[in-house]
């Protein structure tokens, strides 16, 4: 039969050549399953997964196709790599996308959130910690300044003299305190010349235990280069070094610092402070002494208590009853400059300085810092924690040719005294024969 008798198949039934399989096989052998597929496949029937080329999910790969690899297994809590893919690409929107969202979110915003969001934000705590560290800084340069200023101001109005002796110094603190009654028509009328130490009260401050101010009465007898005196005359007869030696005899100790307060000038203290409280249990109208005093206390001012500490001839106790009073007004001076109604008004502070510093002359090693501790001891042997009184005696009316009556001290209960009072074991009271005799 010819050619022409045969059949005629319909075009879509005719089968394919082999040459586009083999082709499609050398294709898979050479770039891979995949790339045979897409290279067969038009684009828009790709497939979706790493199944075998050629074939969808779930079916048959073709019968000449290469033999897929198994895919790995995985978790089904882990999400198709596709899904990432979308969330990155929907993330990565343009410029304006994003700002159109963000709009969107922020109008959707309650008002209070929308409130904290715009609200400055605080100092950061590096940024504090560096403004009050400049503060503090600040703060202490100026009392720096101010320190050395009030230093320099105090260093340089001390009126220093020679007073020390050359014994060595002890466990403890001590200031002689001398109140010098000079006549200078200020002090009272009663015939009395030259340069006498009325007042003589030793301050001690030891290491450890209570500060004390005791009194040594001025007529207490003593004797310097083999002649006999009363205290109060040593300093005018012998100088300034004679008289801390002697004090030095009755209390076995040491005379660290020494502070002379001229009675003129107590009253420009007294005033510069404003007055000073001191109570006295009896009426007193002293003419020489210019006294006048209505039982109790008052607060008084320079004159009355100049008149208040040197009273003597009305007071029924003499100069031991004068010795205690005097020890109230230093005490009351001493307390009300270190108050911080003193401390911290500059203007008052500034005139007490000035009146203090004209009114008394210290020693040769004297500075600010020992004032300032000798104010404080003051205050504290004043005080309900302190010790005063006088020394002990044996004889308060000792007559000697040439001297005239005298306090005859007691040497040895003097000393063990002042051994108590250094080492700070001596309790708070009121010590000494005058007290003992009130009791």
């Amino acid at each position: 039969m010819s050619n022409t008798d045969e059949p005629t198949t319909p075009p879509s039934f005719a089968p394919r050549p082999r040459r586009r399989r083999d082709d499609a096989q050398a294709a898979s052998h050479r770039f891979g399953t995949r790339d045979a597929t897409a290279a067969s496949v038009p684009p828009s029937f790709a497939p979706r997964s790493r199944s075998a080329a050629g074939t969808r999910r779930g079916e048959p790969a073709h019968p000449d196709a290469p033999a897929p690899s198994a895919p790995s297994a995985q978790p089904a809590s882990i999400p198709p790599r596709t899904t990432a893919r979308r969330a990155t690409a929907v993330r990565r929107e343009t410029p304006a996308a994003a700002g159109h969202t963000r709009t969107a979110q922020a109008a959707n915003r309650p008002a209070a959130a929308t409130a904290v969001a715009r609200a400055p934000r605080p100092p950061r705590p590096h940024r504090a910690r560096r403004i009050a560290v400049a503060v503090l800084a600040t703060l202490l340069a100026a009392a720096l300044i101010a320190g050395l200023s009030a230093w320099h101001w105090v260093d340089s109005g001390l009126r220093r003299a020679d007073w020390l002796t050359a014994r060595p110094s002890g466990p403890a603190t001590s200031w002689l305190i001398l109140g010098s009654d000079e006549r200078d028509g200020t002090t009272g009328q009663d015939g009395t010349t030259g340069e006498r130490t009325d007042t003589i009260l030793v301050l001690t401050k030891p290491k450890n235990g209570p500060s004390s101010l005791i009194s040594i009465p001025r007529d207490s007898l003593v004797e310097v280069d083999g002649a006999l005196s009363k205290i109060n005359a040593v300093l005018g007869l012998y100088g300034r070094k004679s008289l801390v030696a002697k004090i030095e005899d009755i209390t076995g100790q040491k005379i660290d610092h020494v502070a002379k307060i001229n009675f003129g000038g107590l009253t420009t203290i007294v005033d510069a402070l404003g007055g000073v409280e001191l109570c006295y249990d009896q009426d007193v109208d002293d003419e020489k002494s210019e006294m006048h005093w209505k039982a109790g206390c008052h607060v008084v001012d320079g004159k009355q208590a100049l008149a208040f500490s040197r009273m003597r001839y009305s007071d029924p106790q003499g100069d031991f009853g004068r010795a205690q009073r005097q020890r109230q007004v230093i005490g009351a001076i001493a307390k009300k400059a270190a108050s911080p109604s003193t401390l911290l008004n500059i203007p008052k502070l500034t005139r007490v300085g000035d009146a203090a510093m004209a009114a008394i002359s210290v020693d040769e090693r004297a500075t600010p810092a020992t004032m300032a501790r000798m104010l404080l001891a003051f205050r504290d042997a004043s005080g309900a924690g302190g010790i005063t009184g006088t020394v002990y005696w044996t004889d308060p009316g000792y007559y000697v040719d040439g001297v005239g009556s005298s306090v005859l001290l007691d040497d040895a209960r003097n000393t063990e005294l002042f051994k108590q009072l250094v080492d700070g074991t001596h309790k708070a009271g009121v010590v000494g024969t005058q007290s003992e005799q009130q009791v």
